[in-house]
């Protein structure tokens, strides 16, 4: 009266899954160049990178921030937008810089700006190849 629950059902056959380990490893390897990849397009070396040197407070309403450029063609002209803070971290000036083209790959610019109240700090927000018009130097 016992039956084998092979007898009633039948023998299942047996699947290879000897791929799955390899799938998955492969998966997770994609995964890491993918994450690799914006990282590195992120965070990695850029075309332009401004790096602020110091910054004097010359009195309660202006500022001179010093700081160099570093590009991959330095040929092309750069804008670059410095900005004076206060000691709360609030925006209290801002100036836009041109950075003309140069034979050099580096160079150092010292600009002064105008502020709305005393300055705690002056750094460099950033820096972009698209010059405005009104910034080209012709």
């Amino acid at each position: 009266m016992s039956e084998r629950p092979a007898d009633r059902y039948g023998i299942a056959p047996r699947r290879n899954r000897r791929w799955l380990p390899y799938a998955l490893g492969l998966v997770v390897i994609l995964a890491g160049l993918g994450v690799a990849y914006v990282g590195y397009k992120n965070f990695g070396p850029q075309d332009i990178e401004p790096d602020r040197v110091g910054y004097d407070i010359i009195d309660d309403h202006t500022m001179s921030v010093d700081f160099k450029v570093t590009r991959k063609d330095p040929g092309k002209p750069v804008v670059c937008w410095v900005r004076a803070m206060s000691g709360d971290t609030d925006e209290v000036g801002r100036r836009e810089v041109l950075v003309p083209a140069s034979t050099s790959g580096t160079v150092r610019i010292n600009t002064t700006l105008r502020t709305t109240a005393r300055a705690g700090a002056g750094n460099v927000y950033g820096c972009s190849d698209k010059v405005p018009a009104y910034l080209r130097a012709e």
